[in-house]
């Protein structure tokens, strides 16, 4: 009788899976791969070699805390002559005295997650059990058969591997790009994710079926909106938009999620202070890239918040144009969720594709505080019976908006004129390209088009059918250069009379500053005509000066100030109102590298800014991090930076891997906040 086979070790294959399966930043010390795809592993045996006539080996892959076949969260397979596609097997490729080389395969549907793998080896009546160690696996956008399967290399390395980007923010009108980074394959932040599934309350109600539902993209996506914030678990960020940060970290101070996601993790997943929604989109793209869902940040610029889903947002102003009443309804100037990629078998055929995905916490759906995936297409088609939440998602590119005018006696009348479309400009990283791409399309057929009236009809939404009346006399705010901040400048009310009759009318212009979501802060500017003629078929600009030193306290970091025009006509009795969000422009932060960028070899990163005020700044502070360049984040306090003067700041990178790398620096200080700046640094081997 043949003697027991015994194992004395078994290779993981660490490298040649980690470049086989798009994880080798994953696999320094740990075996990371793709569903529906093979890895390798080579067992070695001791005292003898295995025998197919003699030995047999069984295999068993374990997830979660309580296993099971018919959850699927437990596979037992044989050592087999093929690989059988779509299920668990393990094959012979090479043999060698006592070195025997498989390739084991998964199927494209396996939940992922944590596995544990184990080898049964029997010879005749007698048997013996080996763990061969732990993987973890993950989506494979690369698997034609897997539900987050990309056709397009270029789409997969930008959307799955590519570690930073761009957000947008600013206004419609002034479209300023943020750098980010993602950061998903840096040190601990694939364990980090791991956790956080772990974490969700789903996993802790009921651990066995919530491991099952991780083969579903579908099912992730929802788990991490919502875990994402901190509403209803123990989720990563608290959301805040006050402008009173001390007991935190300002949201617009955040220069990537590794920082935050480590914090979470360290502070024994306590949640971080504080997000705002790009930051709460930055950190859903980085977890589902790091699960290997293809995944994006989007900016949808004039962001309509529906609570009650009338597709209404409706503001109330008095006769001087002061809004009244605080609104939690509200056109939020910019508003950031993600997109993931993946098949939807649970709709109808057609709504596969990017799924709209929102981690800032709004409102509740189906009792927890998430929002999608939702189809794309479902929201340009008006198609809001379709899961998840379609009806909010298309408010925020589709609702309308109406100003009233409250009279001195309590009546209301409807101002004849807002400039204010919703869902505009909305936005994302280009493909390979330091560019922003426009994919308004994708959410809206062309406006005034057949499609476009059919998706209103479908979705209910019949003020959009109500045809607008032609404007006899109009105004619209307009800017003259782009604001630098520090300075003063003018901004004009540009009023056309199209009638052959001369309107005697009274405009008031206020500028304040406000924050992203709407929010306003005090008055910096305004400027009161009684008596202004508008002589027939007339065009007429007037303008409002803006002084730094009105608006440089109550700016917020937003860097946003909202221009309103009032034009009231008494004999007429009617209303004009029109306004227009600037954004004031930051100085540019200048970096430069110092010494060879060779993989491993020390390299000196200079960020230099020149204050563009009048006025020294104090506190000063450059922080920097970047994927692949550092392992940490690093903040250095610099001397304060004089007036009109230059503050300068080196600091050492150590880049581990070779390619083009990003990286992104902040700039503090008491009166310029949050200035962002980055630098593309590609690294050749040693």
């Amino acid at each position: 009788m043949a003697e027991d086979l015994v194992l004395k070790n078994c290779d993981l294959e660490l490298e040649v899976n980690g470049r086989d399966h798009h994880t080798a930043d994953l696999c320094r010390e740990k075996l990371v791969v793709r569903r529906g795809q093979p890895f390798w592993l080579t067992l070695h045996f001791e005292g003898r070699s295995y025998e197919a006539s003699v030995d047999s080996l069984t295999f068993s892959a374990v997830t979660g805390p309580a296993p099971s076949e018919e959850a699927g969260t437990k596979a037992r397979f044989p050592l087999s002559s093929a690989a059988d596609e779509g299920t668990w097997t393990a094959v012979v490729m090479d043999q060698q005295d006592g070195v025997l080389s498989l390739q084991l395969s998964t199927p494209a549907n396996a939940p992922v997650g944590l596995y544990r793998l184990t080898l049964e080896a029997s010879t005749g009546y007698q048997g013996s059990s080996f763990v061969l160690g732990h993987f973890t696996l993950l989506f494979n956008t690369w698997c034609p058969a897997d539900a987050v399967y990309l056709d397009s290399e270029e789409e997969r390395e930008e959307y799955v591997l590519t570690q930073q980007g761009f957000i947008y923010q600013g206004s419609v009108k002034c479209i300023k790009s943020i750098p980010w980074n993602f950061g998903q394959f840096e040190d601990g932040i694939l364990d980090i994710c791991l956790t956080l599934l772990d974490m969700n309350p789903k996993f802790l109600k009921d651990a066995c079926r919530d491991c099952s539902r991780r083969s579903s993209p579908v099912y992730m996506g929802r788990v991490v909106s919502a875990m994402v914030n901190c509403n209803d678990d123990q989720g990563v960020l608290l959301g805040r938009w006050d402008n009173d940060y001390k007991d935190g970290v300002s949201p617009m101070f955040w220069i990537g999620s590794v920082d935050i996601l480590r914090r979470w993790k360290t502070s024994g997943c306590q949640r971080v202070k504080y997000g705002q929604c790009w930051v709460f989109a930055a950190v859903a793209c980085t977890v589902l890239r790091c699960l290997g869902i293809p995944t994006r940040v989007v900016t949808n610029f004039n962001s309509a918040h529906d609570q009650n889903s009338n597709l209404l947002i409706e503001y109330v102003y008095n006769e001087f144009g002061e809004m009244q009443r605080d609104k939690s309804e509200m056109i939020w100037n910019y508003h950031c969720w993600a997109e993931s990629w993946m098949s939807r078998p649970d709709l109808q055929p057609g709504y596969g594709g990017w799924q709209a995905l929102d981690p800032t916490p709004q409102e509740k759906s189906e009792g927890t505080y998430c929002c999608g995936p939702v189809p794309v297409r479902a929201i340009k088609e008006g198609d809001l019976s379709t899961k998840y939440d379609a009806p909010f998602v298309f408010a925020e590119v589709n609702a309308d908006v109406v100003n009233w005018i409250q009279q001195k006696d309590g009546s209301m009348r409807e101002s004849t004129n807002t400039a204010l479309t919703v869902g505009m400009k909305i936005s994302t990283k280009r493909v390979g390209r330091d560019e922003r791409e426009d994919i308004t399309h994708t959410y809206k057929y062309p406006e005034g088009s057949p499609e476009e009236r059919e998706a209103f009809k479908k979705a209910n939404h019949l003020n959009k059918l109500t045809k607008k009346e032609e404007m006899g006399v109009a105004m619209r705010i307009r800017v003259a250069q782009s604001m630098n901040m520090g300075s003063d400048f003018d901004v004009f009310a540009y009023i056309t009379n199209n009638t052959a009759e001369t309107h005697t009318c009274r405009l008031m212009l206020h500028a304040r500053t406000v924050s992203y979501n709407g929010i306003l802060g005090p008055e910096c500017g305004s400027k009161d005509l009684l008596n202004l003629s508008l002589e027939p078929s007339s065009e007429k600009s007037i303008p409002l000066r803006i002084l730094y030193d009105k608006y440089c306290e109550c700016l917020t970091e937003s860097n946003l100030i909202k221009v309103r025009g009032l034009l009231i006509e008494p004999a007429a009795n009617s209303y004009l109102l029109a306004e227009r969000d600037i954004y004031l422009e930051n100085p540019e932060i200048k970096i430069r590298i110092l010494g060879e960028p060779k993989q491993n070899r020390k390299l000196v990163a200079e960020a230099s800014l020149r204050n563009p005020l009048t006025k020294p700044l104090l506190g000063c502070t450059f922080t920097m991090e970047g994927a692949g360049l550092m392992d940490e984040q690093k903040i250095v306090d610099v001397p304060d930076a004089v007036a009109e003067g230059e503050v300068k700041v080196r600091v050492d990178l150590m880049p581990r891997h070779v390619g083009r790398h990003k990286l992104v620096v902040n700039f503090e200080s008491d009166k310029l906040k949050s200035v962002k700046g980055f630098r593309n640094v590609i690294i050749g081997p040693a």
